[in-house]
């Protein structure tokens, strides 16, 4: 078992284009998006120059962990 594997655990990937044009906004420019996954409602994005965690909150404004 890699890191990655261990990190990720059950995270599917998401399409990399996808995630690019959503979060376009935060993005460097020029950088691009090359692995995205997605458990449950959070997003491990990967870049060429970074990793972005994002852990969405719910409406009741506590995370899901």
């Amino acid at each position: 078992m890699g890191l990655l594997d261990g990190m990720l655990g059950n995270a599917s990937k998401v399409d990399s284009a996808k995630i690019q044009q959503e979060f376009s906004q935060i993005l460097a420019q020029g950088e691009v998006v090359e692995h995205a996954y997605q458990l449950i409602r959070d997003y491990f994005v990967f870049t060429d120059k970074r990793f972005v965690l994002v852990e969405t909150q719910g409406i009741t404004g506590s995370s899901a962990t």
